[in-house]
């Protein structure tokens, strides 16, 4: 499912962004009113998270262009939680209104039940790609070229991180968070470092030149962009 998000305040945005792609949603976001605006007459959204209160407008623009082009799921993410914002929202054709601090797992409930309502689909992807790589998360396999590659549970762990978060430079601390929480196994910096070794070596991509998983020096690592 891809998803439009427009928020302008970063350090929102980073948290929800990182949280709906762990959950393997495709997250497109956009600080203003603007960018979206172009983004939207270019290309094809299931559902957009929008935030009220933007610099150079408000979601209320925004959610009225996309219910303009079509019938998508709109949700509104704000502070501002009086009755005639609400009203305002509902009336314009927003699906839901969810008020500033939530939780994810609240959030992604809240997506599940307007995609329900739709007669669509809501379920996370089942296949990345990353180069020659592909997983296939339906069978919890992964394929080099085609062919099958064994994987030990870190190590699928691992890579399944980084394919949901291609293009994005992680943090060893990140990395180490998602680990421990989905693995429960005790995982430090040092036995990380092994497994990125491990994982490149399984995976054929070259320790010296790595192109699937790269070192940004100083910050962590980054999923090669090079493929679709």
């Amino acid at each position: 499912m891809r998803i439009l998000f427009v928020e302008d305040d970063r350090i929102i945005a980073d948290g929800l962004c990182y949280s709906l792609r762990q959950e393997g949603y495709e997250v497109i976001h956009f600080l203003d009113v603007e960018s979206a605006r172009a983004a939207i007459q270019e290309n094809r959204f299931d559902l957009a998270l929008l935030d009220l209160g933007l610099p150079d407008g408000s979601g209320y623009d925004i959610c009225r262009l996309i219910k303009a082009k079509g019938d998508t799921p709109v949700i509104f993410l704000t502070a501002i939680d009086d009755e005639v914002n609400v009203v305002m929202g509902l009336d314009m054709g927003a699906d839901d209104y969810i008020t500033k601090p939530f939780r994810i797992r609240e959030l992604i409930s809240r997506i599940k039940s307007v995609t329900r309502r739709y007669g669509r689909t809501d379920q996370a992807r089942t296949v990345y790609e990353i180069s020659d790589i592909t997983i296939d998360t339906a069978r919890a396999k992964v394929y080099k070229a085609g062919k099958e590659i064994i994987l030990t549970a870190l190590e699928y762990r691992l890579l399944l991180i980084f394919a949901r978060n291609k293009g994005q430079i992680l943090g060893r601390s990140q990395l180490l968070e998602a680990l421990w929480d989905v693995a429960g196994d005790f995982v430090n910096d040092n036995t990380l470092t092994v497994y990125i070794k491990r994982l490149r070596e399984k995976i054929g991509d070259d320790p010296q030149n790595p192109r699937i998983i790269q070192t940004v020096r100083g910050m962590g690592y980054r999923a090669g962009q090079t493929d679709s």
